[in-house]
């Protein structure tokens, strides 16, 4: 897939942490419970860490107890691209930066108290967050 944002992995590799690089870039994940923006409650937009292309609104963030950011939507319908990933022996859906194709986390349908029932479940080190009021 194109991507509007590309560099091969010595550029990510110069811009991103090694932990940064390892989970946006070979689809690691970071442990539940640790990640920066777990309990991020102020208004603002949430963007890829890699390219800083908007992501998520505040105001579609919800608490899922399950230790990630949780949102249950997107900024808008190319923010993410979904992708099926089949990897640990299972199957799941993969949310990928729409501009940059960087790993975010994965999508799952459970989350019925939201209005849209979708829980887009983030690695908080995916991600960068700009307060709005």
């Amino acid at each position: 897939m194109e991507y509007k944002v590309q560099k091969t992995d010595a550029e990510w590799r110069a811009e991103l942490s090694d932990t940064e690089f390892k989970v946006l870039r070979q689809a690691a994940t970071e442990r539940p419970w640790t990640g920066a923006l777990l309990d991020e409650k102020r208004g603002g937009v949430y963007r890829c860490k890699a390219c800083e292309a908007e992501l998520f609104r505040s105001t579609s963030k919800f608490d899922s107890g399950s230790g990630w950011p949780s949102f249950f939507e997107p900024i808008s319908e190319d923010a993410v691209k979904l992708e099926r990933d089949s990897s640990l022996g299972m199957v799941r859906t993969e949310v990928l930066c729409g501009t940059c194709g960087s790993h975010l986390g994965h999508l799952f349908d459970d989350a019925p108290q939201t209005p849209t029932g979708d829980r887009y479940c983030m690695n908080s080190i995916s991600l960068d967050f700009e307060e709005q009021n």
